[in-house]
């Protein structure tokens, strides 16, 4: 499934299963919950902290894809053609950086 197929299943699901959108500001607080969630398995199970037996059971995959809906949800409630954005953005950090991470050393 592409970007703007996402968008529309997203705006499909909000319609049939929803009530409406949530406000702007209530889905970027929801977004901000939803990318803590993904920082705190990373910052355990890949980072330095020591990962709780809570936590263990988390999926890293079902909280990114929580953090896609919501960036999907803002978009279509913005007017914004999320697949246009990002096919533009891939064009921009392309011409932008083509050289600039082989010649970093610290990824060497």
């Amino acid at each position: 499934m592409n970007i703007e197929d996402a968008q529309v299943a997203v705006d499909k699901w909000i319609k049939e299963h929803g009530v409406r959108y949530f406000n702007e500001l209530t889905n970027m607080a929801q977004l901000t919950e939803e990318v803590g969630e993904v920082a705190r398995i990373i910052a355990r199970r890949y980072g330095e902290q020591s990962e709780k037996e809570s936590d263990k059971n988390k999926d890293l995959g079902e909280e990114l894809a929580d953090v896609v809906f919501v960036v999907l949800c803002l978009a279509n409630q913005t007017g914004i053609n999320l697949q246009e954005a990002f096919d533009k953005k891939l064009q921009l950090k392309t011409k932008r950086d083509h050289d600039r991470h082989q010649q970093n050393k610290k990824l060497q």
